[in-house]
């Protein structure tokens, strides 16, 4: 059943106006709105018709932060962020352009700002972030592979106010155009590569007239599938992840000093995950490592997932 979860182009990881400590220069712009690699494996799949949750929770660390050639910024302390998603899909049974229709919703809660990623600052806020909406996602199953394509928008529901060491949200809407794709490598299903591509349109901060610019995020993957029991009631997910982040266009803001230089992030890791396809019952882990990052900070992460269709 995967998480569509994880289409999410959802969702939440961190905005773009942000500083990181004063090592990264003032104007430059720190990550995307979507969290990277939630989508990494089984991306083109839908659930089964229903009703699904998933708990998604995922700390980033960050102990390093990159300049615009890819250079170690001196003063680089550690920080972390972590987002408490919960996510609700609905799959009909209905079909547009010969595909599956369903909506989602992202909920999270963050125990700091989604948005400042802050080398030295205290995690003093927690609460309610800004909130992942799709009103429509296609979904096309074929026997060699599974397939989709959404539409979704991220609103400003999280606490922001300019300058606040106490943020949970952005300050800003967000648009989102994304794919996902899984190919079966054997008739079996068994072996698989997966892709998921998400475009970022992003809207004006509240009181501060930074338009920061748009981001491609690319998930991917290559898993296979392991029989626990002979029934094939349990199943064991292992495979290699990876993840990419890009911004793609200049910040705009009101006074631009300097240069502002677009970030890139790139990472590569781990996942494993039990699947009970009887029960409609999945658990996944990923790690993920980050390397060769340029204007934004460098980490790694972890997502732990847990999700029922009913």
């Amino acid at each position: 059943m995967k998480t569509t979860f994880g289409r999410i182009a959802v969702i939440v990881a961190f905005s773009s106006a942000c500083l990181v400590a004063q090592v990264v220069p003032a104007h430059a712009q720190i990550r995307g709105l979507y969290a990277p690699g939630m989508t990494a494996t089984n991306s083109g799949v839908l659930p089964g018709a229903g009703l699904s949750y998933q708990a998604l929770f995922q700390p980033y660390s960050f102990d390093e932060a990159k300049g615009p050639d890819g250079g170690h910024l001196p003063g680089s302390e550690k920080t972390s962020v972590v987002v408490d998603q919960n996510i609700f899909l609905w799959v009909s049974t209905k079909t547009i352009l010969g595909g599956t229709y369903a909506a989602m919703a992202d909920l999270a809660v963050a125990n700091t700002s989604l948005t400042s990623v802050r080398f030295g600052a205290l995690a003093t806020a927690s609460g309610f972030g800004d909130s992942y909406y799709s009103p429509l996602t296609l979904g096309w199953s074929r026997p060699r592979g599974d397939f989709q394509a959404s539409y979704g928008f991220m609103a400003p529901t999280g606490r922001f106010d300019a300058g606040s060491t106490d943020n949970t949200g952005s300050g800003y809407w967000g648009n989102f155009l994304s794919g996902g794709q899984t190919v079966y490598i054997t008739a079996d299903k068994g072996t698989a590569v997966s892709a998921y591509e998400v475009y970022e349109f992003h809207g004006t901060q509240k009181d501060t007239d930074v338009h920061p610019g748009q981001t491609f995020d690319l998930d991917y993957s290559v898993t296979q599938m392991l029989p626990l029991t002979r029934d094939k009631h349990t199943l064991l997910q292992v495979g290699l992840v990876g993840y990419g982040q890009y911004q793609t266009t200049a910040t705009d803001r009101p006074v631009t000093i300097g240069l502002d230089p677009r970030y890139k992030v790139n990472a590569l890791g781990a996942t494993a995950g039990v699947v009970l396809p009887t029960r409609k019952v999945n658990v996944n882990v990923k790690y993920f490592k980050e390397f060769s990052n340029e204007a934004t900070v460098e980490g790694h992460s972890l997502q732990i997932a847990a999700g029922v269709t009913f």
